[in-house]
């Protein structure tokens, strides 16, 4: 029997990953700062020193989560701490990966580890660091995976937004906006974002661990679709059962608002509801291309938001 070690169990796309290696018929350890599982080690990626020896032992492929995320919420990232979880972390895993002759190792990265370029969509071609410490402590972990030699077959998934029935995320805050009428009607700008549901993550993981083509690649995953702001927004009203609204908020006001909240976050050190950085996100592009895991791994996912929203928003209620 395949023994997987999964990091980070306890979130959202690891308690995905759990049942579904489960199953298939793996056996599980799993590690987190909370209990979870059955067999499960207890450890924070902060913590200094050498991790347990019986962490990988017996383990046949880890899929590695644990991490820091991105936290929006941050007006300055602490690039230490990001170091220190997403790369250190990162790093001593692998070390013991090596010592217990572990084959396969996993790594679910992100897509903001590389600088974000003007070519739409972005692909595994575009390769240069993110400048930003979050961005930055995941592209070192990725080149440690990929280049230290550790174990005979490593990949990095960069997955673009997951998303599924969670309480957590930007999707889930949208919702819950549109809902109680809060969010306003952005225009269309006809931006594209990339997403992924959690089930399709999990599937493209599971391809990447047993395939061996896989061996020393980075892979984009997504949907395969593209999103605008607007047409997520017209797409929940519809699903909640509202009217569709015939008019939008004027670019122009939304980014005077965006610049008083950037004073706001320079006079205060915290996050304004709205800023450049949160109105970018929601007018602005990040369109990735999943092609090269199609074509070479067979990966084909079968959620798309359209289809995943009814489930989503049930589960909110």
């Amino acid at each position: 029997m395949t023994k997987a070690l999964v990091t980070g169990a306890s979130g959202f796309i690891g308690a995905h990953l759990c049942q579904a290696l489960v199953n298939q018929g793996y056996a599980v350890r799993t590690c987190s700062r909370a209990g979870y599982g059955e067999d499960n080690i207890a450890l924070d990626l902060a913590e200094p020193g050498a991790y347990p020896a019986e962490l990988c032992a017996g383990i046949d492929v880890i899929f590695h989560l644990a991490g820091k995320a991105h936290a929006l919420a941050e007006n300055r990232q602490d690039a230490a701490e990001y170091r220190q979880i997403n790369t250190e972390g990162t790093r001593k895993l692998l070390e013991a990966a090596q010592q217990a002759g572990v084959k396969a190792f996993v790594f679910f990265s992100s897509v903001k580890a590389v600088s974000q370029a003007s070519q739409q969509p972005m692909d595994e071609v575009v390769n240069d660091p993110a400048s930003d410490p979050y961005g930055l402590s995941k592209y070192e972990a990725e080149q440690l995976v990929l280049n230290g030699g550790y174990v005979p077959h490593p990949v990095v998934l960069r997955p673009s937004m997951v998303y599924g029935a969670s309480e957590k995320g930007n999707l889930p805050r949208m919702i819950k906006a549109v809902r109680s009428g809060i969010f306003p009607p952005l225009s269309e700008s006809g931006n594209q974002r990339s997403m992924v549901h959690v089930t399709d993550m999990v599937a493209a993981a599971l391809l990447a661990a047993d395939n061996p083509a896989a061996a020393g690649q980075v892979y984009i995953v997504t949907d395969q679709q593209s999103y605008s702001t607007r047409q997520i927004y017209d797409a929940i009203r519809a699903a909640f059962g509202k009217q569709p609204v015939a008019w939008s908020i004027p670019m122009p006001l939304l980014t005077s608002l965006a610049k008083l909240g950037d004073s706001f976050g320079r006079l205060t050190g915290r996050r304004f509801p709205i800023d450049s950085d949160s109105l970018e996100k929601l007018t602005g592009s990040a369109w990735y291309s999943s092609a090269k895991i199609g074509r070479e791994l067979g990966f084909q996912p079968r959620q798309t938001l359209w289809k995943a929203l009814p489930d989503i928003i049930r589960h909110l209620s």
